[in-house]
């Protein structure tokens, strides 16, 4: 049994604003979400839920705005060359992207926030995500990389390709789309994520069974007003959100 990882969502005081920077910046398009409240950005040429290689990202709109504190899930972008990365961090600059201090110091990759603040990562050329597309990797800040590895790896069946006491590193079992990186960093999770994984079981699975599969690797159920839904909201070990969505 495995989950796939569906999209990412993006939380938003105004989703529809944020799903076209975000469509613009990785030159996807902007489709209308779930009941059409939601912003989901995705490959041009049609939608396509889930897609078979890359994770998509699902914008949805809440009243609450993002608090000051640097989120602790967040993407980053791959470039092929030098004059590329300069080329895209002067475009999302336009697009309206500001610079971020998240206390990276001096790094060869470049640190921005989109408009509502949600810090991301221009990275420079690395030949690891030299094929992953415009997403280089869904990073989740952690206190327990080892910890993570073996609840993601479990969770998803991904292959994991690195793991130390400071980062651990997963990616699908095809080899395709991004990786999900798990960097050690101090302190505790404090507030709710805006940005959190969502995964949907292959077709034939069971969501129920799922879920209990992964309370049983260490989720914990989490209650943040969602109501009577059709999907499960959980934590992971590190706190950290994730919904297990119904069968597609």
């Amino acid at each position: 049994m495995a989950l796939r990882p569906a999209h990412v969502i993006i939380k938003a005081l105004d989703a529809a604003a944020v799903g076209r920077f975000w469509a613009e910046a990785l030159g996807w398009h902007a489709y209308r979400g779930a009941a059409g409240v939601t912003t989901y950005v995705g490959p041009a040429g049609g939608l396509v839920w889930p897609d078979p290689v890359v994770i998509g990202l699902d914008v949805v709109p809440v009243p609450e705005p993002r608090t000051p504190v640097k989120n602790r899930t967040h993407l980053d972008l791959a470039t092929t060359s030098a004059d590329q990365q300069a080329d895209l961090v002067a475009r999302l600059l336009a697009l309206g992207a500001t610079p971020a201090d998240v206390g990276q110091g001096d790094v060869p990759w470049t640190v921005l926030a989109d408009p509502e603040g949600n810090e991301f990562c221009v990275l420079e050329p690395r030949e690891r995500h030299r094929d992953t597309g415009p997403v280089a990797a869904v990073v989740v800040d952690c206190t327990d990389p080892r910890a993570m590895a073996r609840f993601w790896g479990a969770a998803t069946g991904w292959t994991v390709h690195e793991v130390t006491d400071g980062f651990a590193v997963l990616r699908s079992a095809e080899g395709t789309g991004p990786y999900l990186e798990f960097p050690r960093a101090p302190g505790a999770k404090i507030v709710p994520d805006r940005l959190h994984l969502d995964l949907l079981p292959f077709p034939g699975g069971d969501p129920a069974a799922e879920v209990a599969r992964l309370r049983a690797l260490g989720a914990a159920d989490l209650d943040v007003g969602q109501g009577d839904v059709a999907w499960t909201c959980l934590t992971d070990p590190d706190g950290h959100e994730l919904c297990v969505l119904a069968q597609d």
